[in-house]
């Protein structure tokens, strides 16, 4: 990656953050630019081998967006207007440096019905809605819903919240193994990854947990269809491990 001047939002050891007091636009244009600088079309070919699909990319990596995302910091405003280009790396972006204390529930309505992939959808969902305030009317409001990523949506944010969410009580996680037995009959393919990842987060956050996750899992088991047999066995298969269950033994002593 070649050197950038200091105003560059790719971070050199000389950069500073791209930012601009009065026009979220102008920051936003000069955002685009350096992604645009650093695409790499072979990256962006390999977005399909990936499970990518998605109409607008630049072709740039996960790290690089990171990297893009540190050096710019925390700016919601600046998120909102990457958001709106539809650009994917940008909308990556976006859900980087978005602020969670900001996130409101209609914001997370609007971004939702953009998701058009496994990784942005998972990027959101990690770094910006599982410390937002409205995370956990959302994955009921979410499971629920036909499209596929916004359906991923509520598991892969149950998912997040199995582990970020220190101050849940077991009672919430508890409760929505009953949504992840009701939806383990669900047959695409990143709908059923993210139902059993998490069910095996929640059975891993501690030993009464593991226990519950167990028993859903077996119960999901008995549904009988390849999906679900499919869920159920993944699941049980880690959450009845030595490694977790000497894991678990540790984290109660």
């Amino acid at each position: 990656m070649k050197g950038r001047s200091r105003s560059s939002s790719t971070p050199t050891k000389r950069s500073s953050r791209v930012r601009h007091p009065k026009a979220g636009k102008l920051a936003k244009a000069a955002v685009l630019r350096e992604l645009r600088e650093v695409a790499d079309p072979k990256v962006r070919a390999k977005l399909a081998y990936f499970g990518v699909n998605v109409p607008k990319a630049y072709g740039i990596s996960a790290p690089v967006l990171h990297a893009f995302a540190r050096n710019i910091g925390k700016d919601q405003s600046l998120a909102e207007e990457l958001w709106s280009t539809a650009i994917h790396e940008a909308r990556i972006l976006a859900a980087l440096i978005g602020e969670s204390e900001e996130v409101t529930a209609a914001q997370m309505e609007r971004w939702v019905r953009d998701f058009d992939s496994w990784d942005l959808v998972d990027t959101a969902c990690c770094y910006l809605y599982a410390h937002a305030k409205p995370a956990w009317d959302k994955v009921y409001e979410w499971s629920s819903r036909r499209a596929e990523f916004e359906k991923r949506a509520a598991f892969s944010l149950a998912a997040y919240l199995a582990y970020k969410d220190k101050m849940a009580e077991d009672a919430k996680f508890e409760r929505f193994l009953t949504v992840i037995e009701r939806e383990s009959h669900d047959e695409r393919n990143f709908v059923r990854k993210a139902v059993n990842w998490a069910l095996r987060n929640i059975g891993k956050r501690n030993l009464r947990l593991n226990r519950a996750a167990i028993r859903s899992a077996e119960r999901i088991l008995g549904q009988g269809s390849r999906t679900a047999r499919w869920i159920a066995r993944d699941a049980l298969r880690e959450l009845r491990s030595e490694a977790v269950q000497a894991r678990l033994q540790r984290k109660a002593s």
